[in-house]
């Protein structure tokens, strides 16, 4: 089967005979005598197109075969047009070279070979064998965009064993009446690959690396080429833009104005606590002087709506810091609702976790915790209060119920 793709990276469309088609988990697998479609391989997605108008999803190799899948079968005609997206194509062809020649400057830096590579829609990546310091990937990003502006040729070779021994001191693994297909940038980098590229390294237009992390015992490089890291540059130059308008300041010191403001924002997040722990001890001692007597308990019921978890938690915590209370809270938001249960300790006659289990069941929800605390969540905050009058009830019946058995003794 002629590889139209090796022949002409650039070729967007071509007429083809269909050799074979099969069925399988209701998509056809077509098989062309020729083809420009590139399976995917080499660490480079497949392409994806038109064949007679049907659309191409998936392209892959089996054995010595290419198969092409669509979702409609081909009418009964051996002769078909077909396209390929080739803007998706030229895209993978930017990255996969800005790949090439980002790992030869790294490997060129610092040794640092790479042994990983993943070219996603979004963005790509290399996993280098070891961790290499920040200076170092500036360099190298620096390093990798001069070779991009030097516009230097890319060669696809085939060459024999004699040759490729002249080509590089690395030692490539070549089997018996293989053919290697071999890609070389100039004198920056020669490498074995299957995959498609531009003619020459100023197609990749930019390499800009994203993001980087430690990966294993090595560290992962994220990087975008070509387009991406165009429209990336774009949409970041939009949004500092509108931030510089939003805070009246200019690009340059936009930096320093929110490092202002997350100052300013630390601070009054400082004062809102100290102030919410201060009403909060007002609000827990009015709580326990009005609260709801069962025999010598205080049980205290209530529903917040659209009320702050956190600081519900916090008065629930004060509440049972005093002798002999049982708080019973719930809390209401748009689409979900929360139990949180809780007694003083020395309180060992109901376990909250399992009042908790009871009561949750009311508002489709899960949680649990300990005979001191309990809490959970859920959708169901229609029957909150049903949830929370179970509880308190039970609650009572329970307190009462032991209240009698202790007189009668």
């Amino acid at each position: 089967m002629e590889k139209l793709y090796y022949e002409n990276p650039y070729e967007k469309e071509f007429t083809a005979e269909i050799i074979d088609v099969f069925e399988s988990e209701k998509e056809y697998h077509i098989e062309l005598d020729k083809t420009c479609f590139y399976p995917e391989g080499g660490g480079q997605p497949c392409d994806t197109g038109f064949i007679n108008g049907a659309c191409v999803t998936y392209v892959y190799e089996k054995g010595e075969k290419t198969y092409h899948v669509v979702a409609v079968k081909p009418l009964k005609i051996h002769r078909v047009k077909c396209s390929i997206n080739f803007d998706l194509r030229y895209d993978y062809m930017q990255q996969h070279l800005g790949q090439h020649i980002l790992s030869a400057c790294i490997a060129d830096l610092t040794n640092a070979n790479t042994i990983g590579f993943h070219l996603g829609k979004d963005s790509t990546t290399i996993d280098l064998h070891k961790i290499i310091d920040n200076d170092k990937i500036k360099i190298a990003e620096r390093n990798a965009n001069k070779i991009v502006l030097d516009n230097i040729k890319v060669e696809t070779l085939y060459p024999s064993n004699s040759e490729l021994k002249k080509l590089t001191q690395r030692k490539i693994p070549v089997k018996v009446g293989e053919k290697v297909r071999i890609v070389k940038i100039g004198d920056i980098d020669i490498n074995p690959c299957c995959g498609l590229h531009p003619s020459s390294t100023i197609e990749v237009q930019l390499i800009k690396i994203i993001k980087f992390e430690k990966y294993k015992t090595g560290i992962r490089i994220e990087f975008l080429c070509g387009s991406r890291a165009v429209s990336d540059y774009i949409s970041k130059h939009e949004s500092i833009d509108k931030m510089s308008k939003l805070l009246s300041c200019n690009s340059t010191t936009l930096l320093s104005e929110v490092d202002r403001l997350s100052g300013e924002l630390n601070k009054a997040l400082t004062e809102k606590r100290t102030l919410k722990a201060a009403v909060a001890e007002y609000e827990v001692q009015n709580m326990l002087s009005t609260a709801t007597k069962i025999e010598d308990i205080r049980v205290l019921k209530y529903i917040y709506d659209n009320g702050d978890l956190k600081y519900t938690n916090i008065l629930a915590t004060k509440l049972v810091s005093s002798p002999k209370v049982i708080v019973l809270f719930g809390v209401k938001s748009v689409d979900k609702a929360n139990l949180l249960f809780m007694c003083s300790k020395g309180l060992n006659m109901l376990s909250m976790n399992s009042l908790l289990k009871d009561a949750i069941t009311l508002i489709d929800g899960k949680g649990g915790g300990s005979a001191l605390s309990a809490q959970g969540g859920g959708k169901n905050n229609n029957n909150l209060d049903s949830s929370i009058d179970y509880a308190y009830n039970k609650v009572k019946d329970h307190i009462i119920s032991i209240s009698k058995v202790l007189k009668n003794k």
